[in-house]
């Protein structure tokens, strides 16, 4: 068994990562960038989408689910947008190396769309933000996965939707600005955690095939299976379910290879937009009216004295990452147990604890 509270240098992970990505046949190229994801999701704190992920990408590549080596293929492209087809290349990769052209395009046009269909998972959206807003942009981005039925629309008990993520990051006076959301209320990674180690969630965040509230994550794996609640739950899930539409509007819809399509595979559909600021009122301006508003929301007036404190969205993972970077990440004993399993199948020292 492992100690929850070890922790582990940065680049030993990513070193773990790489290795283990070459040792199951991805591209040197590819694997540097997909191990460097996933530990970025770790270094800002969303540890369902980091290191965690590995094992099942390791298991895809190894039965054929993702490809290994390669280029998307250009299927339409514009001065300001474009499609590609990821042809089952990591995401990781599809996401960085999109959010490159994008960025060099923005700088130039103003803005610049990118869809890309058939992409592998795409890992945690908030780690593709930093290098956007370090470099004065504004990114979004989206992920969908057209074969996924795990959330119910609002007034449902049925599974119909993903989860839907999308992501936002902008410069701001103070820090940048990162925001990562599923349009659900919880993710699929956190049903499978709670179910693993047999818990439950605090709230009523799933619906069973009966339609009633349960905090059980096994009514997801039951033979009629359960349903994710959208953002809003039982009250306002409506909003939630428009918001999911939106991103499978915008990730399906674009690509051209959404759900009545029938797709197979692990797989997700992408939607990316890069904005420079400084094609429409000025890079400054723009960082000093996010700050402003940073600025009011932080000294705002706290609603109970042992509350939380009013925050930033991505202020808190920012000063994660920073003192992750120092300090090592820790590692829970799931995520360890795990990378274990693999390190052991493919021969691998696995990485030092700090």
């Amino acid at each position: 068994m492992f100690d929850i509270t070890r922790v582990y240098e940065v680049e030993s992970l990513i070193t773990f990562a790489r290795e283990a990505l070459e040792a199951v046949g991805l591209c040197e190229t590819m694997s540097k960038t997909v191990a460097s994801v996933l530990v970025e999701g770790d270094l800002l704190g969303h540890d369902t989408h980091g290191l965690a992920l590995l094992p099942g990408y390791l298991a895809s590549a190894r039965e054929g689910g993702m490809a290994l080596e390669g280029a998307p293929d250009i299927l339409n492209e514009r001065p300001v947008a474009a499609l590609w087809d990821g042809r089952k290349l990591p995401g990781p990769w599809l996401i960085t190396e999109g959010l490159r052209v994008a960025m060099e395009k923005a700088e130039y046009y103003g803005t610049f769309t990118l869809s890309i269909r058939n992409s592998h998972h795409t890992a945690g959206l908030v780690s593709y933000l930093k290098p956007v807003t370090d470099r004065g942009l504004i990114g979004l981005v989206m992920a969908s996965d057209p074969t996924e039925q795990c959330v119910a629309p609002f007034g449902s008990c049925q599974p119909v939707l993903s989860t839907n993520p999308f992501a936002i990051g902008y410069p701001a006076r103070g820090g940048a600005v990162m925001l990562d959301m599923s349009t659900s209320v919880t993710t699929n990674g956190m049903v499978k955690r709670l179910y693993n180690e047999k818990a439950q969630f605090a709230h009523d965040w799933l619906i069973d095939a009966e339609g009633n509230p349960s905090r059980d994550p096994a009514i997801r794996y039951a033979r009629t299976p359960g349903a994710i609640m959208p953002l809003g739950g039982f009250d306002a899930g409506h909003k939630g379910t428009g918001l999911g539409m939106a991103v499978e509007a915008l990730t399906h819809g674009l690509t051209g290879n959404g759900r009545h399509r029938n797709p197979q595979g692990w797989q997700n559909n992408v939607f990316i937009q890069v904005i420079d600021p400084a094609a429409f009122g000025g890079g400054d301006s723009f960082a000093m009216e996010a700050g402003f508003l940073g600025d009011a929301i932080r000294h705002s007036k706290a609603a109970t004295a042992n509350g939380p404190a009013p925050r930033v969205a991505g202020e808190r993972a920012l000063a994660l990452r920073a003192d992750r970077l120092l300090q090592g990440i820790p590692l829970s004993e799931g995520i360890l147990a795990g990378l274990a399993e693999w390190a052991e199948t493919l021969g691998l020292q696995m990485p030092q604890n700090s």
